[in-house]
């Protein structure tokens, strides 16, 4: 009581008005500064992204007007030559993309139930920084790494007939590795994301930790899973380097299915194709492709990550 009659009495004794309450001007003026650096920031990153937008759409739309329309769909992608088909580059992509997701996803999504459900702490303090300097290691090494271990040692002996220098399998494989890091971490931070009240009532109920993990856990953060996952995509679509050197594809390449033979994809068409000089040499057109295929891998990846944000907001659960 004691306390109360004190603090209404200071109340009644020193009132505050809005001036009082108002910054300071200095303080104020860092305010509005910083404020406006910001919004200058924001408006930058807008105008670089509407000038790239503008220009890959310009030039792509001006190669499909320029282009033989017959040229579209040949025998394979030999820009230099005026061939210029479209379903190369595309199944070649698709092909890398889909025997990376083979093993990164698998390995990807078990390393994040095991590091966040089973690993005990300190393996966990061990174990989770080695997976992530995979995706430290450059793509380049990775790349030579394909082509000096993965295919001779296990591509050819698990297919004989496969290509004994490059093949699509190879280069997939070694981009799958390159997406484990980036599957595992985002998994596992939404594997973690669970409240662990589910988990007690899970045990309380006498399920044992195998089943929570996989009929508790897992649905509850499906949203992070889908996400880490269409993360993992859009990086094995995008991945240059290790395709470019390990595809074999260099110059150009036929038309083709198989997963053991050279192939070429959408990025190291665009890396073969521009190395070198602003001009490219060849066809007139040759040049002009490089953007037509920028645009096809940036309307490929904008759709990945529209699609998985779709995916994630019907998926989401809230708790």
């Amino acid at each position: 009581m004691f306390i109360e009659r004190e603090i209404m009495s200071a109340s009644t004794t020193q009132s505050w008005t809005a001036a009082d309450l108002r910054l300071a001007g200095g303080r104020r003026r860092t305010d509005v500064r910083m404020r406006r650096l910001f919004i200058a920031a924001g408006l930058t990153t807008l105008l670089f992204t509407g000038l790239i937008v503008y220009t890959l759409v310009k030039d792509a739309f001006s190669f499909f007007i320029d282009v033989p329309k017959h040229e579209l769909w040949n025998i394979g992608w030999f820009p230099r030559r005026g061939f210029f088909d479209i379903k190369t580059l595309v199944v070649g992509s698709l092909m890398v993309t889909g025997v990376a997701m083979l093993i990164a996803v698998p390995l990807g999504l078990g390393v994040a139930v095991y590091l966040s459900e089973f690993a005990r702490p300190r393996v966990r303090r061990v174990l989770k920084p080695i997976v992530e300097v995979l995706a430290g290691i450059p793509s380049v090494v990775l790349g030579y790494f394909a082509i000096a271990f993965i295919n001779p040692n296990l591509i050819t002996v698990l297919a004989p007939g496969a290509n004994k220098a490059f093949n699509i399998a190879a280069a997939g494989a070694a981009v799958g590795i390159l997406t484990i890091p980036i599957i595992a971490s985002v998994a596992e931070d939404a594997l973690r994301a669970v409240p662990l009240a589910l988990r007690e009532a899970s045990y309380g109920l006498g399920a044992r930790r195998v089943a929570t993990t996989f009929r508790v856990v897992l649905p509850a953060s499906i949203s992070g899973v889908v996400a880490a996952l269409i993360l993992g995509i859009s990086r094995a679509v995008g991945e240059t380097m290790v395709v470019a050197i390990a595809a074999g594809a260099v110059g150009g390449g036929l038309f083709s299915t198989d997963p053991f033979q050279p192939g070429q994809t959408m990025t190291a068409a665009m890396a073969a194709l521009g190395f070198g000089s602003d001009q490219v040499a060849g066809d007139g057109l040759a040049f002009q492709s490089l953007f037509f295929i920028g645009f096809l891998l940036f309307v490929l990846t904008f759709l990945l990550n529209l699609l998985g944000d779709r995916l994630v907001r019907r998926v989401r659960e809230e708790y």
